[in-house]
């Protein structure tokens, strides 16, 4: 029944009825001509993550693993420090009841050197101990705090949220302090790294969204650094684009377009208005009366989304982005709501 119902709106389709289509509009927009330079996406957050401490490797999280930032990725053996942690915990125990002696005898000849002479030479040796035993007690409460630092370092954590990309060493392998044991590459906070000539320096400033190309995939980066220093073998410098949220991998080669001279204005429309065939580049027009003219055009730069056109196109024109794959001269539109 819903087949039949919509075979009379298919039909009036074919037959030049109106057609379904969303719309932009032309406008005139500051444009520059540019370059296409390589570029390669890296993470702003790689790490090869070593050993602070020597032992056997007894866990090494898998490639692939997908961590939090301090979540453990590999494991060192720790029984000889748990042992020698046992032992100067016991040591700070018996210091802490030395003291805690001297510190009694110390009042009680306090109240008998009052009465008695004999007692005050005592009381001076007490405080002597006393003030040892306390220089004893921190000591071995700092040793005990090292060895329970080195403790915690037998537990590789991660610094930042990221995937584990490759194992430099594997459980049962020993360790030493600057071991690398595994790669950590936050996939996220993505940037590009360009280098471009510095003839073109002048032409990009530090917020400026340029066009990314990676095969058929398309983005726009944000310029967050431009080297000022250009290197003397390449006359280049460097470039970094922000790539927050989008889907490149990291390694992946991307052509940046990169301004080649003051920006002019131009008259633009979206990318997705113009029609390729075989006769040419054209964009659809929706006039008055709601019918979509077709107009040949030339392209000019393109800038992120926009693209010059030349061409019967005024400022304000209505150009057709979606459904103008079919659409025909002179065909009756029905406007969608944006």
């Amino acid at each position: 029944m819903l087949a039949l119902m919509s075979m009379p709106a298919v039909v009036s389709a074919q037959m030049g009825g109106p057609a379904l289509v969303k719309v932009a509009t032309a406008s005139v927009k500051d444009i520059a001509p540019v370059t296409l330079v390589p570029g390669t996406v890296v993470s702003r957050n790689d790490a090869r993550l070593s050993a602070e401490v020597a032992g056997r490797l007894t866990m090494v999280a898998d490639v692939g693993s997908a961590v939090l930032g301090g979540d453990p990725v590999a494991m060192i053996e720790d029984t000889t420090l748990r042992l020698y942690a046992a032992e100067l915990q016991a040591q700070v125990t018996r210091e802490e009841a030395r003291l805690g002696f001297l510190e009694s005898e110390e009042k009680r000849f306090a109240q008998l050197a009052q009465s008695n002479l004999a007692a005050i030479t005592q009381l001076e040796q007490t405080r002597s101990d006393r003030d040892v035993a306390r220089g004893d007690l921190a000591v071995a409460r700092a040793r005990l705090e090292q060895v329970e630092d080195q403790l915690a370092r037998t537990t590789i954590r991660a610094p930042f949220n990221g995937e584990v990309v490759e194992r430099l060493m594997t459980p049962g392998e020993r360790v030493v302090v600057g071991s690398n044991v595994v790669r950590l590459v936050d996939q996220q906070n993505l940037e590009v790294i360009a280098r471009v000539p510095l003839e073109y320096m002048s032409y990009v400033r530090r917020g400026q969204l340029l066009d990314l190309r990676g095969g058929d995939l398309r983005a726009l980066g944000t310029v967050r650094t431009v080297v000022a220093v250009g290197s003397e073998n390449t006359h280049q410098f460097e470039l970094r684009l922000d790539l927050d949220g989008q889907s490149f991998p990291v390694g992946q080669t991307l052509r940046v377009s990169v301004p080649t001279s003051d920006a002019r204005q131009a008259l633009t429309v979206p990318r997705d208005a113009l029609v390729l065939r075989p006769e040419g580049q054209s964009v659809f027009v929706v006039d008055a009366n709601n019918e979509a003219r077709q107009i040949d055009v030339t392209v000019g730069v393109g800038q992120g989304e926009d693209i010059e056109v030349l061409g019967a196109i005024a400022p304000g024109d209505r150009v057709v982005i979606r459904g103008n794959e079919r659409l025909q001269p002179g065909q009756s539109v029905n406007i969608m709501d944006s």
